[in-house]
């Protein structure tokens, strides 16, 4: 990890704090490790489920774990991480909300949203985008939007009903939701900075 005399660059995320690995198989171990860490903190988080009376699509903590996974890995790692989720769970790992696996989950949509999602709030992250509480909002906002603009649609073809039936369905309940986790994020990852003594 990067002491106090130590400046880090302007485009770190916070997994860049890290302490450095001392080869180039150690960075690769290391990154390794991140990419599956954030798979298995998204699959956890996705066992805190509340279902929504009337909708396919329950709440979760997953889309909060993914937006923070992404944020905190950056682009590559973060879209990896959230990649090896998807792919694993539509393996047979029983990580997706409920326990739930495979690939014929009308809310799959959401998940593959993650991996876009992931690479979105990472490369903003990489932008300095997580270091004050408007802007962490802002990208939190955005990456939820990114999670939508894949989940609602794929929601309505899996259903066959029209798109705006789908956002009654999937996305309008959650928007109340979405705005408290962003208020959440706001707070921890700029606190994360400035408990850590970077700015």
């Amino acid at each position: 990890m990067a002491t106090a005399s130590t400046p880090v660059p302007s485009r770190a995320v916070l997994a860049d704090l890290l302490p450095a690995a001392g080869s180039r198989f150690g960075a690769q171990a290391r990154d390794l490790a991140l990419v599956a860490g954030g798979a298995a903190f998204t699959g956890l988080a996705a066992q805190l489920s509340v279902n929504v009376p009337g909708s396919p699509v329950p709440v979760t903590g997953q889309t909060f774990a993914a937006l923070l996974v992404g944020t905190a890995l950056g682009t590559r790692r973060g879209i990896a991480s959230l990649g090896l989720y998807l792919l694993a769970g539509m393996a047979g790992v029983p990580w997706f909300a409920e326990s739930a696996a495979g690939w014929s989950m009308p809310s799959l949509g959401y998940v593959i949203g993650f991996v876009l999602a992931a690479g979105l709030v990472g490369a903003l992250a990489r932008r300095g985008a997580d270091r004050s509480p408007l802007r962490t909002a802002a990208t939190m906002a955005l990456g939820a939007l990114a999670i939508y603009a894949v989940g609602v649609p794929y929601l309505a073809f899996a259903l066959d009903v029209p798109l705006a039936r789908a956002a009654e369905l999937g996305l309008y309940p959650y928007l109340v939701g979405d705005a408290l986790k962003a208020a959440l994020a706001a707070g921890a990852l700029p606190l994360a900075w400035k408990l850590l003594g970077r700015r």
